[in-house]
């Protein structure tokens, strides 16, 4: 039985889907995009247009971006089905691209697209790739905590031991999508206790660049953030990372979880040999090498182009092996409401 707090949380999120349908509809269509590759983006902004810019250069070929977060274009394309404008998905996190392909809206990739990726960053059926990954990594105040006390796995941070040292961001996609990672390896159960132990610890924050900045200013003592976040900061000026240090877990633990950034072609598309040329050039070298000398600092997954600068090597992280297809982004959704975390 749904309680009625959870039940009106649900009908929330339906009315806000819907209002959105005309306002992102409304972003960048008319008759001047009718020849152009429609890309429904959730990826960094500034990074795929870059890239798209590139891919216009060098073929001609226009794309035109409608930028929005991971689970809010989902339900979009869900909601539009065979009739959405959107040629081509992208997104930060893969439950997202699940979402998608559970209701068999993709068009398979080609065989040289997908020959790029290794085979645990895209899912079986071919129907879409990953192109970027970002590791799950605990930033620490090191003058708030020890190395040697840092925990071993992720899930230790729901032990009483870490109340009042942890923080992180649980609205956001990046986090649910950390959570999924934890539902695919350890099972409801144990992602139910999990939850329930960090809310009882932890502190909460939106976004993870104020978590990045509340561990570094001794606000609380961890966050749970990826990788990113602390390196871009560093290649800036440090001012929000100078006083923290990254833990990777490592071990194939649910903290060191690779989450994946991914790449679809809509089946119903008006562009469709257009829009995997697009796709195609994304895992390419060319593709990858922008990407690799981007701001963004996401890690690279065409082994031909490894990401290079003063960032943990892809190769050391050591991460588990999750079915990139199995995150089940509806099940994180109903786990965190329960935990009174959404």
């Amino acid at each position: 039985m749904v309680s009625r707090p959870r039940a009106l949380r649900a009908l929330v999120a339906v009315a806000a889907a819907a209002l959105a349908l005309p306002a992102l509809a409304a972003c960048g269509g008319g008759d001047d995009d009718k020849n152009a590759v429609v890309v429904y983006n959730a990826q960094h902004e500034e990074l795929i247009d870059a890239v798209a810019k590139a891919f216009t250069k060098k073929t001609g070929i226009e794309v035109k971006l409608r930028n929005g977060s991971d689970l809010e274009l989902a339900n979009q394309l869900v909601a539009e089905g065979k009739a959405s404008p959107a040629d081509v998905f992208l997104t930060e996190n893969s439950p997202a691209m699940a979402l998608v392909d559970s209701k068999d809206l993709f068009e398979p990739l080609d065989a040289t697209t997908l020959d790029r990726i290794p085979a645990q960053y895209r899912p079986a059926d071919g129907h879409w790739t990953g192109f970027a990954g970002r590791s799950t990594v605990l930033v620490y105040n090191k003058a708030m905590v020890k190395e040697a006390d840092l925990p071993t796995s992720l899930l230790d941070l729901a032990d009483p031991k870490w109340k009042g040292k942890v923080s992180f961001s649980p609205t956001g996609a990046d986090f649910q999508a950390i959570v999924a990672g934890v539902l695919a390896l350890k099972g409801e159960a144990a992602t139910k206790a999990w939850l329930e132990g960090i809310k009882a610890n932890g502190t909460t924050y939106k976004g993870n660049n104020v978590v990045l900045q509340s561990v570094n200013a001794g606000e609380v003592a961890t966050g749970i953030i990826y990788h990113y976040y602390w390196y871009r900061d560093q290649e800036e000026a440090g001012d929000n990372s100078n006083d923290s240090a990254l833990h990777f877990f490592g071990n194939a633990d649910p903290g060191a979880f690779v989450s994946t950034s991914g790449a679809g072609v809509l089946e119903n598309g008006k562009h469709g040999a257009d829009a995997k040329k697009f796709v195609d050039y994304l895992t390419s070298k060319e593709g990858q090498q922008i990407i690799a000398d981007s701001y963004a600092l996401e890690y690279t997954l065409n082994p031909e182009v490894p990401l290079g600068r003063d960032v943990k090597p892809f190769g050391e992280l050591q991460p588990p092996s999750v079915g990139i297809s199995d995150l089940d982004s509806k099940k994180v959704v109903e786990l965190m409401q329960d935990a009174d975390l959404l």
